[in-house]
């Protein structure tokens, strides 16, 4: 006869490999994907051609975790670039498995990594790859070793949840959310705090993990600081920029019940609420303190400014730690409710990946336009630099030069940004613009029918019918090398 312990271990086991055979099906499914690398992906990958500790707008573990990538697989396809998602999602859910086992024994563990992987948030996550999915696993860690220091107190675990939470903070800086609910915490119960001693540890093991890039953000005059600044906009001029925006807050909420599931955003309400009837146990409430502030701030900012829907990502590891354990004992018919959900987006949204490029609703827009088409266009464009004897192309939106320099990487051409007066607004703009000093005609690719300032031959225009750019008129014009005005006028 099977003792209860026996069960429990048969939990854990199933659960993780549950958690592997979804992360097999997802990066199966991922050599299928019909979409180009989004903007962002295509950034983040050329950031990885040269190794920094960091880069023009945000910290350097995903260009490191790209060409780590890459190189193993000794391509750089977009399914290279994006498999370290689903992997790094499977990480976070069994890091998560562990820190919910610690707190509530092995079958909520095992639950809790199965709930975490077939997450919304985790299915879209595993799809592309972005700062959140770096940032997961290493704030998960963070917490791992935070409640082993409320439980038990040990220099050890202060030390290596410090170094988790630094390496968080090189993958995405939201990582400092980590602080200030633990400062936040520790201000609301005594039995939430570590102690000055384990707390000073755990301090430096995330300034010496941090430390690289703080340095170059000293060394570079904070770049990745000042684009942060720019993100929240209203900061810079609060008298101009910031203002009761209603329908951003709308949005923003409504956009949290699809990122984290409706049954189980809920359930975080719920939590919220018992928490304020003093209903919440210790664990519990302390997993809200880092998932609602998080929540609030980020709709603080969408109200005055605005806010996308990923830049409350994190909290919902902490809200993931305090909904499955609540639902599996009060609700466990809702938790399967989730489940199903959830199963059916993590089912719909690779298959949507994979016919990309014939799914529409209505017969003629394609549902996922955004991501297709980019590649085409780079194409389109590198072969008429070719046909005009062009060895330099300039484009004037960061957009297309994204994609130029993943699509163009082994043809040869030489990719650059008009250089504006003024701050760089791109990376782009700041590591490779436009002197004038090319040795050939340089192609300049631009939207709309003006042409540049400069004597110039029109090589080719037409209007784009599917894709990202789909209605915009594409303009591609030849040049001198020497040309000092390449702005359409």
């Amino acid at each position: 006869m099977q003792t209860a312990q026996d069960r429990d271990r048969r939990a854990i086991s199933l659960a993780i490999l549950g958690v592997l055979a979804i992360t097999a099906v997802r990066i199966a499914l991922q050599a299928l994907n019909a979409t180009d690398l989004f903007v962002d992906e295509s950034q983040y990958w050329l950031w990885g051609q040269s190794f920094d500790f960091g880069y023009y707008s945000k910290p350097p573990m995903i260009a490191w975790v790209i060409r780590l990538a890459t190189e193993i697989g000794g391509s750089d396809a977009p399914f290279w670039v994006r498999v370290p998602g689903p992997v790094f999602h499977a990480a976070t859910g069994l890091i998560l498995m562990a820190v919910a086992r610690r707190l509530h024994g092995d079958r909520v563990g095992a639950v809790t990594a199965l709930a975490y992987v077939t997450l919304p948030l985790a299915t879209a996550g595993s799809l592309v790859i972005s700062t959140d999915t770096i940032l997961f696993p290493f704030f998960a860690g963070a917490l791992f070793f935070w409640v082993r220091l409320l439980d038990r107190p040990a220099a050890r675990d202060a030390v290596l949840g410090g170094l988790c939470l630094g390496l968080g903070f090189l993958s995405k800086y939201a990582a400092i959310y980590f602080l200030i609910s633990a400062a936040l915490a520790a201000v609301l119960r005594r039995d939430w705090r570590p102690g000055w001693g384990m707390a000073a540890l755990f301090g430096a093991g995330f300034l010496v993990a941090a430390a690289p890039n703080l340095i170059w953000n000293v060394a570079t005059g904070g770049s990745t600081v000042s684009h942060t600044l720019d993100n929240a906009d209203w900061v810079r001029d609060p008298a101009e920029r910031a203002g009761l925006n209603l329908p951003g807050l709308a949005e923003f909420v409504a956009a949290q019940f699809l990122f984290f599931g409706p049954v189980v955003m809920g359930a975080l309400l719920w939590s919220a609420w018992r928490w304020g009837r003093g209903r919440a146990g210790r664990w519990e409430a302390l997993m809200l303190v880092f998932a609602l502030p998080v929540i609030l701030i980020i709709c603080g900012q969408a109200l005055i400014s605005r806010a996308y829907a990923n830049w409350a990502a994190v909290a919902y590891l902490g809200g993931t730690l305090a909904v499955v354990p609540l639902l599996w004992h009060r609700a466990r018919r809702w938790l399967w409710v989730s489940f199903a959900v959830h199963g059916l987006i993590a089912l719909a949204l690779p298959l949507a990946s994979i016919t990309a490029d014939r799914l529409s609703l209505d017969g003629e827009n394609l549902l996922l336009a955004r991501v297709l088409g980019r590649a085409a266009l780079s194409e389109r464009i590198i072969d008429t630099a070719r046909a005009q004897g062009a060895d330099t192309v300039v484009a004037t939106h960061r957009d297309v030069l994204a994609d130029l320099f993943h699509t163009g990487r082994e043809s040869g051409l030489t990719f650059r940004a008009i250089d504006l007066p003024g701050p760089a607004r791109h990376h782009y703009e700041m590591s490779y613009p436009y002197t004038g000093a090319e040795s050939g005609p340089v192609l300049l690719a631009t939207f709309g029918e003006r042409p540049p300032g400069c004597p110039s031959a029109l090589a080719g225009r037409w209007t784009v019918e599917t894709g990202a750019y789909a209605g915009r008129m594409v303009s591609l014009y030849t040049v001198a090398p020497d040309c000092a005005d390449l702005l359409p006028r």
